[in-house]
């Protein structure tokens, strides 16, 4: 049914500062979730939305990555969830594995204090039996790529019979990528009664043919962006994997000059966890969350501001309206899903015309937060590159002797230990520069004063082997896929404006064999479309691409010679623009094979 939206809404930021999650109408299992989450307030986009979802409309959210959209449509489909029923009451639409991946732990977190939903993701390059075994079991929420969506449509194997709810989560990303015909076909093949929340960063024309044809008496919200940060504080952001963040952590505390620290986290549960481990280390840190009494957090919060503590691990609900002058970093631990949340927590430092820094660590699944960050606050934030051992010694060596300095400056207590020295020098005739020594080694304990590079470089070597040895994969558990730009597309994959000459990948050493794929310039394919979905449905890196060539029907693109026969069968199914690729090797005068429709066992569709 084609309808018109409603005249648009704006959300506004400073208006949603006023509302609660407890005034949106949401479940209390699902306010739960959110209170130990550590969420404050909602931002725009929830605060606009889920209201509006709750009562059973239509919604278009035009709002950025990284303002919170996932919990404007997650926090609504659980708070309405029949978790009696088996069959799949939501599925959710990501352009990237990545993405669905981010989604479906979102919905996890915030269904975690309801009992028995189940949550399946669904893209390429994971198995279909793992797939198979949990829709056989029950699945309550489904979040996947199109691609893998047509494909267990087709195979009969995804019941959406029963869909109450559908989520185009960045619509016009999978408008990019070429995913155009598979979500307006999964629109026309789900119950006309489901509710549609369509989000998207832009709305072209295309997103706003989709919206009026398949979304009826659609509510438009619009998120305006005003977040800003202050000029005072220094922005910058370490690539870490998850295990690494500890130790991460504790090197930029060694090499930083700093006086107080927020360290946040996301969860309650972590911030004494990490605590603890800071406290291990030697230093003096603290945790806060929101179930810590009043009386607690002020007594904490005093020792911050006298000295007694100079690490405050906290979560967002927990540091809200701390104002201490001596805090002078803010280290994100766990980046922020959202953009308001980032520019809440450091605005804890550089206040009151003070300098501040703001360090976060973002894991390789979160580039996308970061770019979003970078957007909305239009502040670039800097690369840092993790303190090395000679760093660290030369951050050791000039304390070491800023406490001789000190010690200097006490003459009494200099005079006491001169005659001691004096003493053992006379009786052991020993230079007094060995017995100096001997001390420095007696002060330093079991903990050694200075690193040994040596030790760091074998480690660094253990690392890279260890890596080498394994399959290709980032360092969360995900599958690495290509490296995108922050418009969807690879950075590596732009042909000619004829589309005829071949476009080269990344310079690689790797043997390479062409490919045959049965889509080109008909189908108005790019590159970048080719990546992405080999990328995502097969598993393969950037590297694993060489030149691209798109021809009228068909195009040639150079894949790995040693490609394990398994990934090509995962390949098999891959549609682009709405067609079967066909994937096979390339060999000069052979016959193309008869057309998909054809196959055996697969759903005729008009391409």
């Amino acid at each position: 049914m084609t309808t018109e939206t409603n005249a648009p809404i704006e959300a506004d930021t400073a208006d949603a500062a006023a509302v609660t999650f407890s005034d949106l109408g949401l479940s209390d299992a699902v306010l739960k979730a959110v209170k130990d989450i550590g969420y404050e307030t909602p931002s725009a986009i929830q605060a606009a939305t889920i209201p509006v979802l709750l009562e059973g409309r239509d919604v278009v959210g035009l709002a950025q990555t990284g303002t919170g959209k996932t919990a404007a449509f997650a926090l609504p489909i659980l708070s309405r969830l029949d978790v009696t029923q088996k069959k799949p009451q939501a599925l959710v639409l990501s352009p990237t594995r990545e993405l669905a991946l981010q989604v479906c732990e979102a919905f996890e977190q915030y269904a975690s204090q309801m009992r028995g939903v189940h949550v399946l993701p669904v893209y390429g390059g994971q198995a279909y039996g793992v797939q198979l075994s949990a829709l056989r079991r029950g699945v309550h929420v489904v979040v996947g790529t199109p691609g893998r969506i047509m494909d267990h449509l087709a195979k009969g194997t995804l019941d959406l019979s029963e869909l109450k709810y559908l989520v185009l989560d960045e619509a016009d990303e999978m408008l990019k990528m070429g995913f155009a015909e598979d979500v307006e076909t999964i629109l026309a093949d789900t119950p006309d009664d489901k509710q549609v929340a369509l989000f998207s960063a832009t709305m072209p024309s295309q997103i706003r043919r989709i919206s009026k044809q398949y979304l009826h008496d659609a509510e438009e919200i619009t998120v305006k962006n005003k977040t800003t940060t202050s000029a005072n504080t220094t922005q910058r952001y370490l690539m870490v994997s998850y295990p690494q963040k500890v130790d991460a952590l504790t090197r930029i505390l060694e090499v930083e000059n700093f006086e107080g620290m927020i360290v946040f986290v996301r969860t309650k549960s972590e911030t004494e966890t990490l605590a603890e481990k800071l406290r291990a280390r030697g230093y003096s840190a603290a945790a806060i969350s929101g179930d810590v009494a009043q009386a607690q957090r002020e007594r904490t919060v005093n020792q911050l501001k006298s000295g007694k503590l100079d690490i405050l691990v906290a979560t967002d609900v927990a540091a809200r309206g701390l104002d201490v002058d001596r805090i002078s970093h803010v280290v994100n631990y766990d980046i922020p899903i959202d953009t308001e949340s980032y520019v809440h927590r450091i605005g804890r430092t550089g206040r009151a015309g003070r300098s501040g820094a703001a360090i976060s660590f973002v894991t390789p699944r979160e580039r996308r937060l970061l770019g979003a960050i970078e957007k909305a606050t239009r502040q670039p934030l800097t690369q840092m590159q993790l303190p090395s051992v000679d760093d660290v010694n030369v951050t050791r060596l000039a304390r070491f002797d800023d406490a001789i300095t000190a010690a200097l400056a006490q003459p009494e207590m200099i005079s006491t230990f001169r005659d001691i020295v004096g003493h053992y020098v006379e009786h052991h005739d020993v230079p007094e520069a060995d017995v100096a020594a001997a001390l420095a080694v007696v002060a330093q304990g079991d903990t050694p004063l200075l690193l040994d590079p040596a030790a760091e470089r074998r480690q660094q070597s253990f690392d890279r082997d260890e890596r080498a040895s394994r399959p290709s994969r980032d360092s969360d558990g995900g599958s690495r896929s290509h490296d995108r730009s922050s418009d969807g597309g690879s950075r590596s994959y732009d042909r000619d404006d004829r589309g005829e000459r071949p476009a080269r990948g990344p310079r690689t050493t790797k043997p390479m064999s062409p490919y045959r794929l049965e889509v080109g310039k008909r189908q108005r394919v790019e590159p970048r479309q080719i990546v992405g979905a080999l990328a995502n449905e097969g598993g393969l890196s950037r590297e694993d691409f060489g030149a691209i060539s798109i021809r009228p029907d068909f195009s040639i693109v150079e894949l790995p010679a040693d490609m394990n026969p398994d990934v090509l069968d995962k390949l098999s199914d891959t549609r682009i623009s709405g067609k079967l690729i066909e994937i096979r090797p390339d060999r000069p005068g052979r016959a193309p094979r008869s057309d998909r429709d054809e196959r055996p066992g697969r759903r005729p569709r008009n391409d």
